[in-house]
């Protein structure tokens, strides 16, 4: 059984990266409808979505969030307290620049959104002011970015496996990169919350 990890909340994030698939949906709007209108990191936000549909995300996390939430845009900058989501059948991408990018190379682990290149490009744009979270998921998707966020210096947490909804990807990702804190979605949420300065 995995015990919480106790750690000082990171005030000085630019950015927030999410990473979430089987279940990720009500985990998502739990997390970001806890957090305040002044949250000032920006929120990129990677949900394995089906190929070839529409999505309301936008419109589900929009309406508990405080936040402004919008389907990312090919060269659009990084903006501080809104979150930004991948559409369907693109990966999203941070260039070094920090403006993001579409792309529609090869499905990850099966996913086109996939998370380890969100969590792979961010890393290397924002070093040790990114803060990765990976939620609930049936896949291991988000391993290989964890590991790249913590080797830049970056923090990551990662839902408890033991109360996530679908326990497989958090559970892969801690024994692959391992975590700065593994939390209950109700921890995760309160300290996010918490991060602004």
């Amino acid at each position: 059984m995995t015990t919480p990890t106790p750690f000082i909340p990171r005030r000085d994030a630019e950015a927030v990266a999410i990473g979430a698939s089987a279940g990720g949906v009500q985990a998502l709007r739990e997390l970001l409808g806890a957090l305040p209108a002044d949250f000032t990191p920006a929120l990129l936000v990677v949900l394995h979505l089906p190929s070839g549909r529409e999505t309301r995300l936008a419109e589900l996390l929009g309406a508990v969030c405080a936040l402004p939430v919008a389907e990312a845009l090919d060269g659009q900058p990084v903006h501080g307290g809104t979150v930004t989501l991948a559409p369907p059948d693109y990966h999203l991408l941070v260039e070094p620049d920090r403006t993001l990018s579409l792309s529609v190379d090869d499905p990850v682990l099966f996913s086109r959104p996939a998370i380890d290149p969100l969590f792979e490009s961010a890393a290397a744009a924002f070093g040790a002011r990114l803060l990765a979270l990976l939620l609930t998921g049936a896949s291991t998707d988000g391993s290989a970015g964890l590991a790249a966020v913590r080797r830049h210096g970056g923090q990551a947490w990662v839902e408890d496996p033991a109360t996530a909804c679908v326990p497989t990807m958090p559970a892969a990702a801690l024994g692959h990169a391992g975590a700065d804190a593994v939390l209950t979605l109700d921890e995760m949420r309160r300290r996010l919350a918490a991060c602004p300065p």
